[in-house]
């Protein structure tokens, strides 16, 4: 049995989830419209990752005894600068949801529920290779500058990457 305390944090976490889902699911659909398919493809996939990880804590929470329940989420932002600012965005908030994690995993740790600190483990090194991916295409945007060939590389690049991920 879970904890009130674990319960009202993953409920928290489910929302993070979803919210996360939502923001790139807004990012993918203004790289659709500006053009930038191979980014939209990749931001979509990203989309759909974000609700599987949603949906593997309601389960979770489910089975422990707990329940998971949605809460209301903000509206995500629409506009962007520029691809490379979209993906700096990315980036800020994966390391937001990395605190998050670990803030879920301290209070596992602080409640001894060994069950619930196991479970957060995937999560944590989830979010580990989360930040490395968004590290590497951030520094292929620095590389790329404003050169639109450069541009429209990453972009095809982003798309085989979402296709490889499949």
């Amino acid at each position: 049995m879970i904890s009130k305390d674990l319960e009202k944090a993953i409920n928290e976490q489910i929302k993070v989830e979803e919210q996360s889902s939502r923001i790139y699911m807004a990012m993918a659909s203004w790289c659709e419209a500006e053009g930038y398919e191979g980014a939209a493809k990749f931001l979509y996939t990203h989309s759909d990752e974000e609700r599987q990880h949603m949906l593997k804590f309601v389960y979770y929470l489910n089975d422990r005894g707990g329940h998971a329940q949605l809460q209301k989420v903000e509206e995500p932002d629409a506009k962007f600068k520029s691809l490379g600012d979209l993906f700096e965005e990315v980036m800020k908030h994966e390391q937001f949801v990395s605190k998050e994690i670990d803030k879920l995993v301290d209070l596992a740790y602080k409640e001894k529920d060994h069950a619930t600190a196991n479970f957060l483990q995937w999560y944590v090194q989830e979010q580990i290779e989360e930040e490395s991916l968004f590290s590497s295409i951030l520094d292929k945007f620095r590389l790329a500058g404003d050169h639109k060939g450069a541009l429209y590389h990453l972009d095809r690049e982003l798309g085989q990457r979402a296709t490889a991920h499949q």
